[in-house]
C-alpha cells in the first residue's frame, strides 16, 4: 500500500450544455487516476469533448454494480490513486449512486472533496418562478402507483416547495396523481431538457400541466410544485382560548397577544373575536 492515500473527488458534469462544465472540473478529470462513471461511453464522449484523454481510467459504477465496485475503488484510493466520481449529468449522488462510496471513504479516513457543478434540481427550482427560500428535494418517486400515491400523500401538507425528478414515460400519470393528492389548483412547473437545444419550461396549475403533458414526452424531466398554503386559523376557536386565559387572570390584551403569537393569527382579529358574545 502506498504511503499516500488518494482523494475521492465528486465532480459535477453538465446536465445538457457542454458549455456549463467548469475549468476546475476539466482539470480534475484530466489528472485523476480513475474515473468512476455510470456509463463509460457517455463519459468517454464528455472527455473527448473536453480534450481529456481517458487513458483507460474509466470504470463503470452504477446502481447494478455499486456494491461489487466498492472494494475495488477503496483499494485504489488506499493505494494512493485519486478517484473522480461522476454521474451521466449533474452532481453525483443526487438520485444517482455514490453515497455508499462516499460513506465508506469517510469511514476509512480517505479525503472526500467536491468540484461543484450544475444540478437539474436547483436549476429547475430557480427557473420555476416558485418560492426558493425553502424547498424539499424528493427525487424520483416509486414506480408503482400505490407507493407513488402514498409518497405524495406524505408531502401533501409540506409547506416548502417540492422538487421531483420524473421519467418522461410516467410524467402524465405523475401529474394527474399530484393534481388529485396535492390539489388541482396547486402552482407548479415542468422543466424538461434543461440547458439543451429543445429545453422547455411550462408553468401553470397541476391540472393544467396534467392536460398539457397527457401524451408522451422525451428527455430529462424535473417537476417543481409550490408548497401547501398556510391553513387559515379558526378565529372562533382561538377566541375561546383567549377567554379561558382571561378567566384564569390574564388581561385580554395579553391573552390575545399570546394566542396570536402561538398560532400566527392576527392579534386584532383574535382580540375582537374574543369580545363577541
Amino acid at each position: 500500500m502506498s504511503e499516500r492515500v488518494g482523494t475521492l473527488w465528486l465532480v459535477g458534469t453538465p446536465i445538457g450544455n457542454l458549455g456549463d462544465v467548469s475549468r476546475r472540473a476539466r482539470e480534475t478529470l484530466d489528472r485523476v487516476d480513475v474515473i468512476a462513471c455510470e456509463d463509460t461511453r457517455r463519459t468517454g464522449k464528455l472527455l473527448e469533448a473536453l480534450e481529456v484523454a481517458p487513458r483507460r481510467r474509466l470504470l463503470s459504477y452504477f446502481e447494478g454494480n455499486e456494491e461489487e465496485r466498492l472494494p475495488e475503488l477503496l483499494a485504489a484510493l488506499r493505494d494512493g490513486r485519486d478517484v473522480a466520481l461522476v454521474s451521466d449529468g449533474g452532481m453525483p449522488t443526487l438520485s444517482d449512486p455514490g453515497y455508499r462510496l462516499i460513506r465508506a471513504s469517510i469511514d476509512a479516513g480517505i479525503e472526500v472533496d467536491v468540484v461543484p457543478g450544475p444540478t437539474a434540481a436547483v436549476a429547475a427550482l430557480a427557473v420555476s418562478g416558485l418560492p426558493t427560500d425553502r424547498f424539499v428535494f424528493e427525487g424520483f418517486l416509486p414506480r408503482k402507483a400505490g407507493a407513488r400515491r402514498a409518497r405524495l400523500e406524505e408531502v401533501a401538507a409540506e409547506r416548502r416547495t417540492l422538487v421531483f425528478f420524473e421519467s418522461p414515460h410516467r410524467l402524465g400519470a405523475f401529474l394527474r396523481e399530484a393534481a388529485e393528492v396535492l390539489g388541482a389548483a396547486r402552482p407548479a412547473a415542468v422543466v424538461r431538457e434543461l440547458t439543451k437545444l429543445h429545453g422547455e419550461v411550462r408553468r401553470g396549475t397541476l391540472a393544467e400541466l396534467a392536460d398539457r403533458f397527457a401524451g408522451d414526452v422525451k428527455g430529462e424531466v424535473t417537476v417543481v410544485v409550490e408548497g401547501a398554503p398556510r391553513a387559515e386559523p379558526d378565529v372562533a376557536a382561538l377566541a375561546d382560548e383567549v377567554n379561558a386565559l382571561v378567566a384564569a387572570g390574564m388581561s385580554r390584551k395579553e391573552a390575545a397577544a399570546q394566542v396570536a403569537a402561538a398560532t400566527g393569527a392576527s392579534k386584532r382579529a383574535v382580540y375582537d373575536a374574543s369580545l363577541e358574545p
